[in-house]
């Protein structure tokens, strides 16, 4: 059980590493002694143990971010939070993921960069996204603060979208300090037109919405 946790312990640091160098340096400038540099005792047999490409090291590091993510979506879905909190929260969730751990900026860099290819093979993050968003926008519609006249997967496909150039222009522009502020600035235009008339007096209030570790809206 001891070799077993430290096998664990080990191919978590690599990952770790990993992310830290892709975050930094992109896959392509990233490279295999780079990644073992980043981690103080980490080896090079070490690695190669567990990962036998700096693509599979990659893509590791993903499904890593990935499942930080969708961890996120499961836990904002157990809050007492209407379905239209749930959507602001789960932005401003993603968007403090970005700013605040390696893993997810370089899972999504990573991501972004795979996808520029012209077989993009890695879709499976944003679909995730898009459906749980869907699901919301669905939920939304029923509880009567969304137009009925919306088409779910269309608004939750445009939704994810601007979230992605939102935080991609506020790195360029600012390094993200200002990220908060242009989710608020995002949703409040999204949500402008789309909000019935009982829920539109609310909307402030609602664009404030934030998960918190307690899981519950502050």
């Amino acid at each position: 059980m001891a070799k077993q946790a430290r096998a664990v312990e080990t191919r978590q640091q690599i990952v770790a590493a990993a992310a830290a160098t892709f975050d930094r340096l992109g896959f392509d400038g990233a490279s295999l002694g780079a990644i073992v540099d980043a981690s103080s005792g980490l080896t090079k047999g070490a690695l190669y143990f567990h990962f036998k490409s700096k693509d599979e090291l990659a893509h590791a590091v993903v499904e890593q971010q990935h499942a930080i993510s969708i961890a996120a979506v499961d836990a904002i879905a157990a809050t007492q939070a209407s379905a239209l909190e749930q959507i602001v929260m789960l932005c401003h969730e993603m968007g403090r993921q970005i700013v605040e751990d390696p893993i997810v900026r370089a899972g999504i860099r990573l991501t972004l960069e795979f996808s520029a290819g012209a077989e993009p093979d890695q879709p499976g993050p944003y679909q995730d996204w898009i459906e749980a968003c869907r699901h919301l926008v669905e939920t939304a519609i029923a509880e009567g603060d969304l137009l009925p006249t919306i088409d779910p997967p269309e608004l939750a496909r445009f939704v994810i979208s601007a979230f992605t150039g939102v935080q991609m222009v506020s790195n360029v522009l600012d390094r993200r300090i200002d990220l908060e502020q242009r989710i608020d600035q995002m949703l409040h235009f999204v949500f402008n037109g789309i909000l019935t008339a009982d829920c539109r007096p609310d909307s402030d209030t609602i664009i404030h919405a934030r998960w918190s570790n307690t899981r519950q809206p502050v």
